[in-house]
């Protein structure tokens, strides 16, 4: 009786702990884990996020001298765990054993080293280079950093830069910035492949478009003849058609709709021409508007044309025309646009894949205060800010697209915190996820120094 007692005992014991297993299975299917369990995979996942780091700042500069990589490390990690682009707020979160006043100086003094600006990007670009496809977008698109509290006796060669809202360059203190991304046609598949950064008072500057042409022949360089450039009106000029037609690269640019355009051995003004393009194809575009989908009907089609100042290339014009009257967009294109449906849709909707650059200047800016930048020499500034693209390139396409990292990805998002669901463009998450992993869980060691293992990070209390 009493053995009859203890085996029914085991026996409910061993069911009690399946059931409790299994319960405690379809919670971490479901994502409901304990405190103890989310810290433990947290911790987890800040170890593993600093040994990609520490992987891609080997791959990325290999070639870089051991205390300049160092220094490399120490600044991706500080931009990403404090979300800034301040050096103060940079040496805070390395929470290094001396003078935080000492750290400082010591960020401060290597950003000051000849050739780093170039060294990084040359680095970085050589690294994005071999993700892009011979038919990817290639967005180039002027922006700028806004200082308006700033004094010019404060900052090094502050100047005034584009106001949007005037259309005109304004009273805005600031300096001038180029990116250059590559996209997947209508893809969220983003590759930062620049930023470069100017001022009009600088030594040796010229003009804005000598400084965009520079941009564009260091990608030119390195990614060949791959890639499709896309530029905006402002790239309606001889200055950028004359670059792309002797380097032999395929582009699409909006035009204005003054420039004279060759048709039928007729010069006439891209807006006549545009006039008389017959528009075969319709289809709806689909859009968010305020939370709603919108959808809008548009017409296009394409004519065979010539640049005045190049005769002797064939070029195709691409007009298409939005409900309501309004003035169509008119694109100029290398590529054959004019034989099918097919055809037209890869120029439209590689120019409207132009957009997601945009997204990714606003991330950039937003995501480690890019415009908060405070430095007295503009040397520094400069290789910041080519530091700061390195760490873009490190959140978007190291870590946000590579299938290898999904589940390291994943759970990066997870901690982000989202109040509603992930959004398509899910930078912002990556950029807060990692933000809140380096700087809760584990400290920068350095690249060769001991970092805390999954066991070892956790904390022990002792009786």
């Amino acid at each position: 009786m009493f053995w009859g007692y203890i085996i029914g005992f085991l026996v409910d014991y061993a069911i009690l702990e399946r059931e409790w297993l299994l319960f405690r299975k379809s919670r971490i299917i479901r994502g409901v884990k304990t405190k103890k369990e989310a810290a433990m995979n947290d911790t987890t996942a800040a170890y593993r996020l600093r040994e990609q780091l520490k992987k891609f700042l080997g791959i990325v500069f290999p070639h870089a001298p051991k205390a300049q990589k160092e220094f490399l490390g120490q600044m991706f990690f500080g931009i990403q765990a404090g979300q800034s682009v301040v050096l103060s707020r940079i040496a805070r979160e390395l929470q290094e054993d001396i003078l935080l006043k000492k750290t400082e100086e010591r960020l401060s003094r290597h950003l000051h080293a000849d050739g780093l600006e170039k060294m990084v990007q040359d680095a970085v670009l050589a690294q994005a280079a071999a993700r892009v496809a011979d038919d990817d977008i290639i967005s180039i698109d002027p922006s700028d950093i806004q200082k308006p509290y700033a004094q010019e006796d404060g900052m090094p060669l502050l100047a005034k830069v584009w106001d949007g809202s005037k259309g005109r360059v304004g009273d805005n203190l600031g300096y001038n910035l180029c990116f250059a991304t590559a996209t997947q046609s209508m893809t969220r598949r983003i590759v930062p492949l620049r930023m470069s950064v100017w001022s009009t008072k600088e030594d040796g500057f010229t003009s804005e478009n000598d400084k965009v042409l520079e941009v564009i022949k260091s990608l030119a360089d390195a990614l060949g003849r791959r890639g499709i450039y896309v530029y905006d009106r402002g790239g309606d000029g001889d200055w950028l058609f004359s670059f792309f037609i002797k380097e032999g690269l395929d582009f699409i640019v909006r035009l204005v709709g003054n420039r004279s355009l060759i048709h039928w051995n007729a010069t006439r003004l891209a807006e006549d021409v545009a006039r008389s393009c017959p528009l075969k194809y319709a289809q709806n575009v689909t859009f968010k508007s305020r939370g709603k989908e919108v959808s809008v009907p548009v017409e296009y089609g394409s004519l065979p044309v010539r640049l005045a100042e190049h005769p002797d290339v064939p070029l195709y014009l691409v007009v298409v025309r939005w409900p309501r009257g309004e003035k169509p967009m008119m694109l100029l294109t290398t590529l054959e646009a004019v034989r099918s449906r097919r055809r037209l849709r890869q120029v439209v909707e590689g120019y409207l894949t132009r957009w997601r650059i945009e997204e990714t200047i606003r991330f950039v800016k937003q995501a480690y205060e890019l415009e908060d930048v405070r430095l007295l020499k503009f040397s520094r500034l400069k290789s910041l800010l080519a530091i700061v693209s390195g760490v873009a390139y490190f959140a978007m396409s190291w870590l946000g697209q590579r299938e290898r990292l999904g589940v390291l990805a994943d759970h990066i998002k997870s901690v982000s915190r989202r109040m509603f669901e992930v959004p398509e463009f899910f930078f912002y998450a990556i950029a807060d996820g990692v933000g809140r992993l380096f700087a809760r869980h584990g400290r920068w060691h350095g690249l060769d120094g001991p970092d805390e293992t999954e066991e070892t990070c956790q904390m022990e209390l002792a009786l």
